[in-house]
């Protein structure tokens, strides 16, 4: 006997297009552009502070993080956003965000609200775990549309009053995974205001919020702050891997209000896997540390400017405000997909893979979304292929 409540879990993004793909030969070079692996070179130090700490391999590491790289974490959060978090009671590392956004929908998602199973909104296109944290606490997903006619983000805004009344969580991802969108102040405090109506918890994915053009993103905790939200509204989940180009360290960080971070820190003491000793030495390093962070802006600013010089006389092309993706529109993804590989060799993922099929239709199945992440050479040969192949330009 097994569980049914992940038996409607489609199969994952990349399963999916490994069986698309990989029964067809490629057409040119290969040009991997499908996974938001990153390939700028992390700072040189890093191993040798491992190297240093190497002898905390052979104790269990703290569960709750070291008390230095907490405070690394705290410190960051004031440079950054302007809020003052409590390090011992505000702050917790986590083995990466994914972990931190399934675990907090455990901790945090009641069993019940108004006598009924919760909700759990979340954008559609989404990051999968939001889905399978949904599933696992026995709450009802609801994916709310995120397309062009609405920026790109979710408009819980537009939800009939009974559904909000009914959420108990809001996954939010902003800068936005995969269209670049950025959720402005004018958002966060719609969206803040809605979540005080209504008595739901914001969870914030902003792992992508130091790849950026223009201006820095504001975060849900800045304006949360700016606007005297109760700070139990919202919780917000960061990352080493996009920031310092580190996915392998499995380094990131969940902060909120004391009470959700004391459930979370509970819930990962019987449950949990704390980070590696010598990975949160690194780690703290790391988070105060803006040089490299910086350095690695600027190599994805000048990848925006070559997408932009590509693609720039496409219909719809939409520059990315922040992030590394591109969100390519298509007649329909899956083929452009599969178009690409056999005639160029080129590999990308379709939208409809990161969407879920509604009554509205797949909002992912006319894009195709394309990683930047190469170094800037073979980025642009891959660019300047799909333009050719798919737009004839």
């Amino acid at each position: 006997m097994f569980p049914d409540r992940f038996s409607n879990l489609p199969a994952y993004a990349f399963p999916r297009l490994r069986a698309l793909l990989d029964v067809h030969a490629a057409g040119g070079p290969v040009v991997h552009m499908t996974i938001g692996e990153p390939k700028h070179p992390f700072p040189s130090w890093v191993g040798e502070v491992l190297a240093e700490n190497v002898a905390g391999y052979g104790v269990y590491p703290p569960n709750d993080g070291t008390p230095e790289l907490r405070g690394a974490i705290a410190d960051w959060i004031a440079r950054r956003y302007g809020v003052r978090v409590d390090a011992d009671t505000q702050v917790m590392p986590l083995n990466g965000t994914r972990e931190g956004l399934y675990n907090a929908a455990m901790a945090l998602c009641p069993e019940a609200k108004g006598g009924r199973a919760p909700l759990v909104l979340m954008p559609n296109p989404f990051y999968q775990v939001y889905a399978v944290a949904t599933a696992s606490v026995g709450a009802e997903p609801m994916f709310v549309p995120a397309t062009a006619e609405t920026g790109h983000l979710p408009d819980f805004g537009a939800l009939p009053a009974e559904v909000l009344d009914r959420a108990a969580l809001v996954y939010i991802c902003s800068p936005a995974n995969p269209q670049g969108a950025v959720a402005d102040r004018a958002y966060w405090t719609s969206l803040l205001a809605l979540a005080e109506r209504h008595d739901f918890r914001i969870l914030a994915d902003e792992c992508y919020s130091e790849i950026y053009r223009g201006e820095a993103p504001v975060g849900a905790l800045q304006v949360a702050q700016e606007t005297g939200a109760d700070p139990e509204r919202v919780v917000i989940f960061h990352s080493l891997s996009k920031r310092s180009n580190l996915p392998g360290l499995r380094s990131g960080f969940v902060a909120g209000g004391p009470e959700s971070l004391r459930r979370i820190r509970q819930l990962r003491a019987y449950s949990g896997a704390p980070l590696p000793l010598p990975i949160q030495r690194v780690s703290e390093r790391l988070w105060a540390d803006e040089a490299h962070v910086e350095e690695n802006r600027a190599l994805y600013l000048e990848k925006f400017q070559i997408a932009d010089r590509i693609f720039g006389n496409v219909p719809g092309y939409l520059p990315p405000r922040a992030g590394f993706f591109l969100w390519l529109p298509v007649e329909d993804g899956e083929a452009a997909a599969l178009k690409l590989w056999q005639e160029t060799g080129v590999r990308v993922l379709p939208g409809a893979y990161l969407s879920r099929e509604t009554d509205a239709g797949n909002p992912g199945k006319g894009y195709i979304r394309v990683a930047l992440v190469a170094p800037k050479h073979e980025t642009e040969q891959g660019l300047t292929r799909i333009r050719d192949c798919l737009y004839g330009q």
